[in-house]
């Protein structure tokens, strides 16, 4: 059986509007990554990835910041 890497979000970042986040985590190996959220408040279906960055690895939370400012 395959174990599933937990993660712990430590930032979310919203736009003025508040439905888009991005999430910066750490995994529980110690890496980093992120992912673009977007909320629907019409349907009330709640948040849902955009872009599904979150398999990309960074070796820090300042690196998976950065990366995600400039995509």
């Amino acid at each position: 059986m395959t174990r599933l890497s937990r993660i712990k979000v430590l930032q979310s970042l919203h736009n003025l509007t508040l439905d888009r986040s991005i999430d910066v985590f750490v995994r529980d190996d110690g890496s980093f990554g992120y992912d673009e959220y977007r909320r629907d408040y019409e349907n009330g279906a709640g948040w849902f990835s955009l872009h599904y960055y979150s398999h990309l690895v960074f070796e820090t939370q300042a690196l998976a910041r950065k990366h995600a400012e400039v995509c």
